[in-house]
């Protein structure tokens, strides 16, 4: 018996496994943030990784978008760098800088001081409990989202010790240390197994992982410390799921910047592939319905910053290229802290209109 609320909206779900849908679905990467000032409420009176440390405070700010906006989708507030923690680094949110590592790895030597097999439920339990809790209080209103980063981006981060321009560091390991590169990415792909099947059973009905820097690896560097890795994360959380006997939830992948990647992408066992503001929804449409795969994306965030007469034109224009179905709409990339909350919403509004009239119309 299912422990949660019956489902009133699972148009993101249907999408994700290629089902006929009446409206395109449509959530926004970082729909849960500092463009709404309820968000800054929130975090004037708490530091970052408390609010994803406490259960409550994650559940207030994953539903806070969806009080102001018909999204079709909830995803959980988290951040990719708790696995890192979990490994025993330390990691600071710094104003005005982002994510910090006081001390991030310097040589291989390093991979030794980690805690290469943590105890996800005693480490990342917060995040399970934040999905559960969020699952009952959103009372099947939408699907809710889990997410991991990928290898390769929380391996470039711990390398780099911050977000960079070009990830020299962590890219002068993969072609100076590629064993030892190897080495890493299969502790952490072991472990965001673990904890991605950890959040399907506490309740996420679709898991994304985001290689949000696998556009700075060339194609073959990335079929190798990339692609290799997040076919892996596909398959073995769903033969883990599948060996509880629980049904496997959809899961997308989103590889920023990696154009080529598309086809290798849709021959793993994703079901959905998303795709940044810089690829071509009818080549990838024409890709992915090769191989059975939904699609997620693609507005330019920043065309956010347009009127909402302009918003609507774009989504209407990208909605007509993805073609109705197999699509989850969302942005190419996350929401800016200085966004307004209602240019998102016309953008949400847009989609359900357009794609409304084009499925109808076929």
């Amino acid at each position: 018996m299912d422990p949660f609320p019956a489902m009133k909206n699972d148009l993101l779900l249907r999408a994700a496994r290629g089902e006929k849908v009446e409206k395109v679905p449509v959530w926004a990467m970082r729909q849960a943030g500092r463009y709404l000032p309820e968000f800054r409420e929130v975090r004037s009176k708490h530091d970052f990784f408390t609010v994803c440390r406490t259960p409550e405070l994650a559940c207030e700010v994953t539903l806070q978008p969806l009080r102001r906006m018909d999204l079709d989708a909830a995803i959980i507030f988290s951040d990719i760098l708790v696995i890192p923690q979990a490994l025993g680094m330390e990691v600071q949110m710094v104003p005005g800088k982002g994510p910090v590592f006081p001390n991030p790895l310097v040589t291989p030597d390093d991979i030794q001081k980690l805690n290469a097999t943590p105890d996800i439920s005693k480490e990342l339990g917060y995040v399970f409990e934040a999905i559960t809790l969020t699952r009952q209080k959103l009372e099947g209103k939408v699907p809710l989202i889990g997410f991991s980063g990928a290898p390769w981006t929380l391996m470039s981060y711990m390398i780099e010790g911050s977000g960079s321009t070009t990830f020299s560091k962590s890219r002068f390991w993969l072609y100076r240390y590629p064993e030892e590169s190897k080495k890493l990415l299969s502790i952490l792909t072991d472990v965001i197994v673990k904890y991605l099947v950890g959040q399907a059973k506490a309740g996420a009905q679709l898991l994304q992982v985001f290689e949000s820097h696998g556009g700075f690896l060339d194609e073959t560097i990335f079929n190798d410390f990339s692609l290799f890795y997040l076919r892996r994360i596909a398959s073995e959380v769903k033969q883990h799921l599948i060996s509880e006997d629980i049904t496997p939830v959809p899961m997308t992948v989103f590889a920023k910047g990696a154009h080529y990647a598309v086809e290798s992408l849709a021959q793993t066992e994703y079901d959905v592939i998303g795709l940044d503001w810089t690829m071509d929804p009818e080549k990838a449409r024409s890709t992915a319905q090769k191989y059975n795969k939904s699609l997620q994306g693609n507005l330019d965030p920043a065309a956010l910053y347009g009127s909402c007469e302009s918003i609507a034109q774009r989504t209407t224009e990208i909605v007509r290229k993805f073609g109705g179905k197999g699509h989850i709409a969302n942005l190419g990339h996350g929401m800016h802290p200085d966004m307004e909350p209602e240019h998102l919403n016309a953008f949400v509004e847009a989609v359900h209109k357009s794609s409304e009239e084009l499925i109808q119309k076929q």
